[in-house]
């Protein structure tokens, strides 16, 4: 039997009409044709123990075994920068214009990209200018402090905040292959870990083994998964999705979608689409459009951020990968560049290895120097 000729997508429209918005909407609302609604339990009561006699003690240890862990995961990023940085001032009696040269170059190759590093470099002359910087150990301290400047300026809004009815809904987009999925199973930890009630989406119906790996962080974390047959409307299944998690109280609802290019107009306009529909549906959602990049990517990442912002209106950013690259300087020049919030940083594999990010964490972790770590470890 002769297979039946594939359907061309039908070109996304401009809302400009009432007519197209009541279609969207229309389509939005065919059948939920696979829903797993795993099992949402209530948090256990911690059972009653005799007071910790020393609490702040144990917090203090605590953050301490997470800064020693972070610091050890930005160990690429440090051999090639802050190392670097150290020969470059051991020994030097002044700031000079071969110093600034050698200094450009370090920066460059640890990403902080040419706007971010002549922007470093002009402030350091300035401050050399004014002969309020004359010796050169004090240089790595002045950068540290304006890099830091540059993601703390970014973070005044990065605070997530609960909406005051129905749940708080995330999407999540990116490109192929930053890990997209593991990162929203990730972040469903996290907020399972904090009480709340979590609900994920699998808009990417477009690749097969999308919904499963999908359902295995479902079963992990024991939270319901929202799916349609593969090849459905990725906007029908969010549609669909915040109406099961309207009626079962959910508190957030994390959206998964296909991986495209941020190159691709007709995926990005699809994109547009989901969000529109959400946003029919429950009011102001999505209330976080959450970008992840793969940090091992450098510049390239920087490109990203601004065509899915210029698309959708980027509002976070979980940076991948970080503990794979000897480019941390990435994070910086995201920051200066975009002026969106990295909301998380992934140093590794394990569940506890998405971090939130702490902009003084994190430089000071950057800067330390080989003597700094090895009395830390």
């Amino acid at each position: 039997m002769p297979r039946p000729e594939p359907v061309a997508a039908e070109p996304v429209k401009e809302r400009t009409s009432e007519e197209v918005q009541q279609k969207e909407i229309e389509e939005a609302t065919e059948p939920l044709l696979s829903v797993d609604t795993g099992t949402i339990e209530e948090p256990e009561e911690p059972e009653e123990r005799l007071a910790d006699p020393a609490p702040s003690v144990k917090r203090e240890e605590k953050k301490k075994s997470l800064f020693s862990r972070l610091s050890q995961r930005l160990s690429k990023t440090r051999s090639t920068f802050t190392y670097q940085l150290d020969t470059l001032f051991l020994g030097k009696k002044e700031i000079d214009a071969g110093l600034l040269d050698d200094l450009e170059e370090i920066l460059i190759t640890a990403d902080l990209g040419v706007a971010t590093t002549q922007e470093l470099l002009e402030y350091t002359r300035r401050k050399v200018k004014r002969k309020e910087l004359t010796d050169p150990n004090s240089l790595k301290e002045v950068l540290k402090e304006k890099i830091t400047s540059f993601i703390v300026d970014s973070e005044k809004e990065a605070e997530l905040v609960m909406p005051d009815k129905g749940p708080l809904v995330i999407m999540v987009i990116g490109v192929n292959g930053v890990g997209k999925t593991t990162t929203i199973g990730k972040i469903a930890n996290k907020f399972i870990k904090s009480g709340r009630s979590v609900m994920l989406v699998a808009a990417d119906t477009f690749r097969a083994a999308a919904v499963s790996q999908l359902q295995i962080w479902g079963e992990r974390n024991n939270i319901p998964v929202i799916a349609h047959k593969e090849g459905a409307d990725p906007s029908s299944v969010a549609f669909d999705a915040l109406t099961v998690a309207q009626t079962k109280d959910i508190d957030v609802v994390l959206v998964d979608t296909a991986g495209r290019l941020h190159t691709h107009v007709n995926l990005m306009e699809e994109l547009k689409k989901i969000k529109r529909v959400m946003g029919k549906k429950l009011k102001g959602s999505p209330h976080e459009i959450l970008l992840v990049i793969d940090a091992t990517t450098g510049q390239n990442g920087i490109s990203q951020a601004r065509l899915f912002n210029d698309a959708v209106g980027v509002t976070g950013i979980a940076l991948t990968k970080l503990d794979g690259t000897s480019k941390g300087g990435i994070v910086a020049n995201i920051c200066r560049e975009i002026e969106i919030p990295i909301r998380f940083i992934g140093i590794g594999e394990q569940m506890d290895d998405l971090r939130d990010f702490d902009a003084g964490e994190f430089t000071e972790a950057l800067f330390q120097s080989h003597s700094q770590v090895g009395e830390k470890e």
